[in-house]
């Protein structure tokens, strides 16, 4: 029996090709240019503050550890900058520590449930991205992560649909200043493939629609790596960048297996050329999870990390 697509899957099909074609534009025209690559690399790179977030330290000292180890930038958890309020502490007075310390802030992790289909749910999650995007925007932050929150248990969910809620999810960041980066997770019922996310950035109808691409979710997920040669590099601000080892398989392992750059089996050469070739000129933001990592001095994590990022793109680039 000769096989027919569905529409969400000739969509998705379809997404990261049509997604190259996308014309380029800034998100929003006031937002400062990145600094510029470090020496020898064309790509930043950035802590993401899951990496030592075993070691439950604040804010500041996360930002310490990121500019003594010698990071372009930070990408801090919304719940983090939350504590670090409530605690008496200052968003004026976090930005100026940041910008002492050389690091830009790329990105930002949070989880508002811009996504799913119950309109009230919708909006309180749009309400919390608000809040969300205007604590980042006063530390000097760029861009504000939006994944399938709500929606990772629920299948076939309508792309187009998913387009319009994006668009809208844009939209309230061009009040704010801040952008909102579509984010791939691979264990997700919803947004799961590389071409699925293209899809509902394209579908958006929106300058400044970027995606939030992770090494071990385009894994999970199956998607793979040479639909990143699709992209451009203008479609990518930040990379979510980890490694996995080849046990346990696919479909079992899970975000507490991430590894160093370099530790694991993915195609770091590969993939950091595709980046390169596309003229990604982002952040390389090291995300993990690892327990063992946890338990080290943090400052020794963050160190080893970056390390392993530098020697993976010099290896990769030559």
């Amino acid at each position: 029996m000769p096989f027919t697509p569905t529409r969400r899957q000739l969509l998705a099909q379809t997404g990261v090709a049509a997604l190259a074609a996308v014309a380029s534009a800034p998100a929003f025209a006031d937002q400062p240019a990145p600094p510029p690559a470090p020496t020898g690399s064309p790509f930043k790179f950035c802590l993401n503050t899951s990496t030592i977030r075993g070691q439950n330290l604040p804010i500041t000292e996360e930002i310490d550890i990121a500019a003594k180890c010698g990071y372009d930038g930070i990408e801090p958890w919304l719940n983090e900058l939350d504590r670090y309020t409530q605690k008496g502490g200052s968003l004026p007075d976090l930005r100026k520590r940041l910008g002492d310390a050389g690091l830009a802030v790329p990105s930002s992790i949070a989880f508002p449930a811009w996504i799913v289909d119950d309109d009230d749910k919708r909006a309180k999650g749009l309400e919390q991205a608000k809040r969300n995007m205007d604590t980042i925007a006063q530390i000097g932050g760029l861009r504000l992560a939006a994944p399938p929150v709500g929606a990772t248990d629920v299948a076939d969910m309508d792309l187009l649909k998913i387009a319009e809620r994006y668009r809208a999810l844009i939209d309230l960041g061009q009040s704010m200043g801040v952008v909102p980066e579509l984010e791939l997770w691979g264990h997700s019922k919803t947004l799961s493939r590389l071409g699925e996310v293209a899809c509902v950035a394209i579908e958006s109808d929106r300058r400044g629609a970027c995606l939030l691409l992770d090494l071990y979710h385009l894994y999970k997920g199956g998607s793979g790596f040479t639909g990143l040669a699709m992209l451009r590099g203008d479609d990518l601000h930040v990379i979510h960048t980890n490694d996995y080892p080849a046990d346990p398989p696919r479909e079992k392992i899970n975000d507490s297996f991430r590894v160093y750059p370099g530790d694991g089996v993915a195609p770091l050469n590969d993939i950091f050329r595709t980046l390169r070739d596309i003229g990604f000129k982002g952040y390389l933001s090291v995300e993990l999870f690892n327990k063992d990592y946890w338990r080290q001095n943090p400052v020794k994590t963050a160190q080893i990390a970056i390390e392993k990022m530098r020697g993976a793109v010099g290896k990769a680039l030559g």
